[in-house]
């Protein structure tokens, strides 16, 4: 499957879940990752952020593709983090 996940955590937290989400997928820009990844890989990830935020102040949002086959990206301005993973 294909992710992309978007955060908002607090200042304290953000070192932690960026160091988190880097294991498993790719940086894109400022609270941003999108990438493949398998379906433990995506439940270790998940409980590892959920150990990591304060669910009352943070939160984490995940956009799953089941196939990136039919879609799309388009990007404007300064291109940040990682590889092109769209095609």
């Amino acid at each position: 499957m294909f992710i992309i996940l978007v955060y908002d955590v607090g200042e304290k937290r953000v070192a932690k879940v960026l160091k988190i989400c880097r294991k498993y997928l790719t940086w894109v820009q400022n609270s941003v990752f999108e990438g493949e990844i398998t379906e433990s890989a995506y439940k270790k990830l998940k409980l590892e952020l959920k150990r990591a935020i304060v669910e009352d102040e943070d939160s984490v949002i995940f956009y799953i593709l089941r196939t990136i086959k039919y879609s799309d990206r388009e990007m404007l301005g300064r291109k940040k983090g990682g590889e092109e993973i769209f095609l």
